[in-house]
């Protein structure tokens, strides 16, 4: 059997395509064999008032995709030029490998692991904007 394997704590929640579902009070594993199902693990999302830099903004677009909320293609088209824009900021090997794994993943409908990809930025972004200005 293959497929993406959730491993779930007491209690979490995920959402899979529009269901949230709580487990129960012990760990599990859950299968997921359907093809391209949209899973968000809610403790991974994003909420709209922490969108408020570039990366946590591109990453609550490709979760809106994720939870039912945003048209497919709409978010793409917004999500492409927005990762081409970070591709010219975040120069550095590592940001580039990350962005190209994120357009090539949202060129393939792939949107959890587009927001996997971007959601590895966050640490990145979060030291330049806490770096003092020079």
């Amino acid at each position: 059997m293959s497929g993406l394997v959730l491993k779930l704590g007491p209690r979490e929640r995920v959402l899979i395509n529009g269901a949230v579902i709580e487990n129960g009070d012990r760990r599990s594993r859950l299968s997921i064999v359907t093809p391209n199902a949209n899973v968000l693990r809610l403790r991974d999302a994003i909420h709209p008032d922490e969108a408020q830099t570039p990366v946590r903004r591109l990453c609550y677009t490709a979760q809106l995709v994720l939870t039912g909320d945003a048209d497919p293609v709409s978010a793409r088209n917004q999500l492409i030029p927005r990762i081409e824009e970070l591709s010219q900021i975040l120069v550095d090997h590592d940001s580039r490998r990350l962005l190209s794994q994120a357009s090539s993943a949202l060129l393939s409908e792939q949107y959890y692991q587009c927001l996997k990809s971007l959601r590895a930025l966050i640490p990145r972004e979060d030291r330049l904007l806490a770096a003092p200005k020079q």
